[in-house]
C-alpha cells in the first residue's frame, strides 16, 4: 500500500468494511503526531497527559469511524475527539482534586522553569480560551471548523479567540501577574 497516495476516506472505508489493520495503522501514523501536538498544548505540555488523551481519542475514533459523515476533514473530527478527551480528563481531575488537599494540587504538573514562556502562559489560560487559541493560532483551524469541534458558533469562536489573545498578552506582559513568578516577565 503506497501510503502517500491513499486518501483518508479510502483508509477509513478499508478499515470499517474489512477491519483492515494496515489501513488503521496508516491513519494512526498519519494523524497521531498532529494530535499529540494538540493534546500537549491543551494539557500544558505534560507529555504523559497528552499521550493518554490521544490514546483515548483513538479508542473512541476506532469505534466511531463507521459513523463518520465526512462533514469535515478526518483531522478536524479527530481533533474534536482529542479536545473532548482533554475536557474529560480535566473533569476527572477536578473530581479527584476535590477529595485531595484542595484545588490546583498538582493539576497541571507544569515543569519548574525559571521564566514564563508562551507554552506556560497558554497552559494557564482558562480551558475554553486555551482550546480556541490552540486550535486557531497553533493548529490552523478555521472558526467554522472550531465551531464544529467545540460545538459553538463561529462568531463565538472569534470572540473567544480575541479574549484568549488579550488574556495571553496580560500573562506575558505584566510582571507579577503569575503568583509563583518573581521579577520582570
Amino acid at each position: 500500500m503506497d501510503t502517500g497516495e491513499v486518501s483518508d476516506r479510502r483508509l477509513v472505508e478499508d478499515y470499517t468494511r474489512r477491519l483492515d489493520e494496515a489501513a488503521f495503522l496508516v491513519l494512526y501514523r498519519r494523524h497521531t503526531p498532529a494530535l499529540l501536538g494538540l493534546a500537549a498544548r491543551l494539557s500544558g505540555g505534560v507529555r504523559r497527559d497528552a499521550e493518554e488523551i490521544v490514546q483515548e481519542a483513538w479508542l473512541r475514533a476506532a469505534g466511531s469511524l463507521a459513523a463518520f459523515r465526512w462533514d469535515s476533514s478526518l483531522r478536524t473530527w479527530l481533533s474534536g475527539i482529542v479536545v473532548n478527551s482533554w475536557r474529560e480528563l480535566l473533569r476527572a481531575r477536578r473530581r479527584d482534586v476535590a477529595w485531595e488537599d484542595g484545588p490546583e494540587a498538582g493539576a497541571l504538573g507544569a515543569p519548574a522553569a525559571q521564566r514564563i514562556d508562551l507554552e506556560r502562559a497558554v497552559a494557564r489560560l482558562p480551558e475554553g480560551f486555551r482550546a480556541v487559541l490552540v486550535l486557531h493560532d497553533v493548529e490552523g483551524f478555521t472558526h467554522n471548523e472550531i465551531g464544529r469541534i467545540l460545538g459553538m458558533e463561529p462568531g463565538t469562536s472569534k470572540s473567544q479567540l480575541a479574549r484568549a489573545r488579550q488574556a495571553l498578552r496580560r500573562l506575558l506582559g505584566s510582571p507579577g501577574t503569575a503568583r509563583a513568578e518573581g521579577g520582570p516577565g
